[in-house]
């Protein structure tokens, strides 16, 4: 199995059984840890893995539109990245690959048998995405997602964290905050306590991430979710979070419609975990998300 630690402080805001939330600011960069648990004899003379590291929506709804969304953000900021690696901070990382035309990712090759760390840098902010009224917008949260493979292109894993992107020194404050808030509640023992470091929990994915990149079928939802950090960190890195809890999709009863256009009185059928792009826009098609074929 694999571990991922971002070195950044979840939110004490958080209740107990729901997902953390860690905040970050714009433009700073954060120290991913990378590890592969276990037995690793088996990557010897040079032998390593690739891990693809991108900033999704959490919001279900916006997955199925990330394409759009991150394409409209491209066309605003032509010269600029979402999603950007620090180079010099980053440790034990080779053949960084940034695409241009995916803004939200990038992709690297690391030596599971070496200390390996990835300085990541966000460069949106959480209200960029959201209807822009009169200020005070509050800011959708995102998904910091790793998946990693065999050389051979094999997925191996995938694990992801929400986060919150703040202008500049803006994540200090809003923690800052939480913690007054915090110390005012009389139901402090409904609330997770903040961890120094925020550990990303395992995935499971539907669909192979390389096969359709923008979009994002594993975000958990908060009942099928266990919080990354009820696992405590260790500073050796030697650490083995709870890796074994699948997350489920969303599966929330929708009327599905009947020849002549009504509803009928049972539930949609839910798109099987394997299903194929062009099974995915039959089943769009025929549960009326027609808009969202094009996605795939």
């Amino acid at each position: 199995s694999f571990q991922y630690i971002l070195c950044a402080a979840t939110s004490p805001a958080s209740k107990i059984n729901e997902e953390t939330v860690t905040y970050l600011n714009q433009r700073q960069s954060y120290e991913l840890r990378m590890k592969r648990l276990g037995d690793n004899s088996s990557f010897q003379g040079g032998d390593q893995l690739k891990s693809v590291v991108r900033v999704v929506f959490h919001d279900r709804r916006l997955q199925y539109t990330e394409y759009e969304q991150l394409a409209q953000w491209k066309s605003i900021r032509p010269n600029e990245r979402l999603l950007d690696i620090d180079i010099p901070l980053s440790v034990n990382i080779y053949d960084i690959r940034k695409d241009p035309t995916a803004v939200n990712k990038v992709e690297f090759l690391w030596d599971p048998n070496k200390d390996t760390s990835v300085a990541i840098q966000v460069h949106c902010i959480s209200t960029e995405f959201t209807a822009h009224r009169h200020g005070g917008e509050k800011g959708i949260p995102f998904r910091i997602q790793v998946d990693s493979y065999s050389t051979e292109d094999e997925h191996l894993h995938s694990a992801s964290c929400q986060i919150k992107v703040f202008k500049p020194k803006g994540a200090d404050r809003k923690i800052k905050t939480d913690r007054e808030k915090m110390e005012k509640k009389t139901d402090k023992d409904k609330y997770q306590p903040s961890y120094e470091y925020t550990i990303l929990t395992e995935e499971y994915l539907y669909d192979h991430p390389r096969t359709s990149p923008q979009l994002n079928l594993c975000a958990p939802t908060e009942a099928a979710f266990s919080s990354p950090a009820n696992n405590s960190y260790n500073s050796s890195f030697q650490s083995t979070p709870d890796l074994n809890r699948s997350l489920q999709s969303p599966t929330n009863p929708v009327p599905a419609p009947t020849e002549d256009g009504g509803d009928k009185g049972g539930t949609m059928e839910p798109l099987a975990p394997g299903a194929s792009i062009q099974e995915t826009q039959a089943w769009l098609t025929h549960n009326r998300f027609g808009n969202y074929v094009r996605t795939f």
